[in-house]
C-alpha cells in the first residue's frame, strides 16, 4: 500500500474521532494492553511525562518538547489530533514519523490487531510508543486524547504527571460537572508520581486533585498558587515576553494571551523535573534550554494553529479555539488588540457546546465593528453553517441576513479579504478542523 493508501485504511477500520465523534470512543484499556504486550510494552523503554487538561495541553506539550531538546535529550512527542499530515502525531525532535514505517506497520500487524477491532487512537499510540523505542527516545512528552482515567495512554508510568486546567468539554464521555471532569483527568495521576496542576477554577475541583494525590502519595503542586509570572507584553514580532517572580524576563514564540497560564505551568513542570537528578543534570548541562525551548518552540516542534499568524496586513490570525474556554481566551486577547474593526469566519463541529462558544463572542459585538461570517469545517462531525449561522442569530440577537454563510472556510476567506482594509483585524476561530482546513489553503495558495 502507499502512504495514502494506508490512512485510508486506517480511517475506515479504526475511524477517528475527529471524523465520527462518539462513535469511535472506546472506553477501558483493553484493546490498549493487548496491543501493548503484542509489542514487549515499548512505553517501558523511555522515560515519558504525561500532559492532560480541557485546554493548553497542546501548547504545554510542544513547548516542554522543545525545552527538552535543548537539554541535549532526544524527545518523543505524541500529541493529537492532527492538522494536515497524520504523521504530526508522532514526532521524534520534532521530525515527523517517516511515511513508510506508518506503511509497514499497518502491512505487519494488520492481521492481529483487525481481529481486536481497536479505534484509530488506540492503534496510533501503539505505533506512537512502538517508534519512540525504535528511536530510542531519552524521553517522550505523551498528550492525553481524551480524559485521563481511561484513555489509552494511561499505561504509562511518567516521571511527571501535569494536568493543565479543568473546564466543560467531551461532557458525554467526562461528566456535567467540573468535579467529575477533574476525576477523569486525575486518573493520569500515579502513586508516587509528582504532579503539577496548572489552574484550579473552584475549590471543589482542587479538593479532587487534592485527594487524589494523598490517596496515591504523588506529591503535588498548583501553578496558579505559585508566583511564576507576574507580567507580560507583546513584541512587535508577535512573540511575547514573561516579566518572571525571579526578576528575569522570558520570551515566548507562542502569542496569545492564555499563553501566560501555560508558561506558568510550564515553569512549574520544569521546577518539578528539576527535582529528578536525570533532569537536573540536563538542565545544567544546558543552562539556556529553558529560554531556548520557548523561543523556538515552532521551529523545534512543529505546533501550529495557536494564535497564529497567516498574514500581517491586514492582520489575519487563526486559532483552535475549539470549546468555551478556548473560545473566552481567544475574546479576552480580542478585546485588548487595537483594531476596531474585525472579521471573525467561524466554524464549529456539532458535538460541542456551541451555544456556549457562541455566548462568549458577545462582549465582541459590544465592543468591537463585528463582521461574523459563518462557515462549516471538512470533517462529518461538522456542523451545517446555516445550523451555527441560526444559533449566533439567536444567541447574540443578530439577524440571519448579518451572518453570510459559505459552505468552506476558503469563499469565507477569499470573501473577507476583498471585504477588509489594512487596518482591520481577521480571525479564523473554532473547529480544530476548521484550522486545519485554513492551514491547507494557505499552504495551497
Amino acid at each position: 500500500m502507499t502512504y495514502r493508501q494506508t490512512l485510508d485504511y486506517l480511517y475506515n477500520v479504526a475511524p477517528m474521532f475527529q471524523s465520527i465523534g462518539a462513535g469511535a470512543y472506546k472506553e477501558g484499556l483493553t484493546n490498549t494492553k493487548a496491543l501493548d504486550e503484542h509489542f514487549n510494552h515499548p512505553h517501558r523503554q523511555f522515560r515519558t511525562i504525561h500532559v492532560a487538561g480541557t485546554n493548553g495541553k497542546g501548547s504545554v506539550s510542544h513547548t516542554l518538547a522543545a525545552i527538552l531538546q535543548s537539554a541535549g535529550l532526544r524527545v518523543g512527542l505524541y500529541t493529537s489530533p492532527h492538522l494536515l499530515d497524520f504523521r504530526e502525531r508522532i514526532r521524534v525532535n520534532g521530525k515527523m514519523i517517516p511515511e513508510q514505517r506508518v506503511v509497514d506497520f499497518v502491512e505487519q500487524e494488520r492481521k492481529f490487531f483487525e481481529p481486536l477491532a481497536p479505534s484509530f487512537f488506540e492503534l496510533t499510540t501503539a505505533l506512537a510508543f512502538l517508534h519512540f523505542a525504535e528511536q530510542h527516545v531519552d524521553v517522550a512528552v505523551v498528550e492525553v486524547g481524551l480524559g485521563g482515567r481511561l484513555d489509552c495512554t494511561n499505561i504509562i508510568q511518567p516521571d511527571l504527571s501535569i494536568i493543565t486546567n479543568i473546564s466543560f468539554d467531551h461532557t458525554q464521555f467526562l461528566g456535567n460537572t467540573l468535579p467529575q471532569i477533574a476525576g477523569e483527568k486525575a486518573g493520569i495521576i500515579k502513586a508516587g508520581v509528582p504532579v503539577v496542576v496548572g489552574e484550579t477554577c473552584t475549590q471543589d475541583v482542587r479538593n479532587v486533585f487534592l485527594s487524589t494525590a494523598r490517596q496515591l502519595g504523588s506529591p503535588i503542586r498548583f501553578a496558579d498558587e505559585e508566583p511564576w509570572v507576574v507580567g507580560s507584553e507583546f513584541n512587535t514580532d508577535g512573540t511575547q515576553t514573561y516579566a518572571l517572580a525571579a526578576g528575569s524576563r522570558l520570551k515566548g514564540e507562542l502569542a496569545g494571551i492564555y499563553q501566560r497560564h501555560n508558561t506558568s505551568t510550564i515553569l512549574c513542570a520544569v521546577d518539578a523535573l528539576m527535582q529528578q537528578e536525570f533532569y537536573a543534570k540536563c538542565f545544567t548541562s544546558h543552562p539556556t534550554a529553558l529560554h531556548d525551548g520557548f523561543a523556538n518552540v515552532v521551529s523545534l516542534t512543529g505546533l501550529q494553529g495557536r494564535w497564529q499568524r497567516l498574514r500581517q496586513l491586514p492582520l489575519t490570525i487563526c486559532d483552535a479555539a475549539h470549546n468555551v474556554a478556548g473560545m473566552a481566551a481567544v475574546v479576552e486577547q480580542l478585546l485588548l488588540m487595537p483594531q476596531a474593526n474585525l472579521h471573525i469566519i467561524i466554524g464549529m463541529v456539532n458535538d460541542k457546546d456551541v451555544k456556549g462558544v457562541v455566548k462568549e463572542l458577545k462582549p465582541l459585538a459590544d465592543k468591537k465593528q463585528l463582521h461574523l461570517r459563518v462557515t462549516q469545517p471538512s470533517c462529518h462531525r461538522a456542523m451545517p453553517a446555516q445550523q451555527l449561522q441560526a444559533i449566533i442569530a439567536e444567541e447574540l440577537k443578530l439577524a440571519t441576513s448579518a451572518l453570510p454563510c459559505y459552505s468552506n472556510v476558503k469563499d469565507a476567506y477569499m470573501d473577507v479579504t476583498q471585504a477588509s482594509q489594512p487596518s482591520d483585524l481577521i480571525i479564523i476561530a473554532g473547529s480544530c478542523y476548521l484550522i486545519a482546513d485554513t492551514l491547507e489553503m494557505i499552504a495551497e495558495k
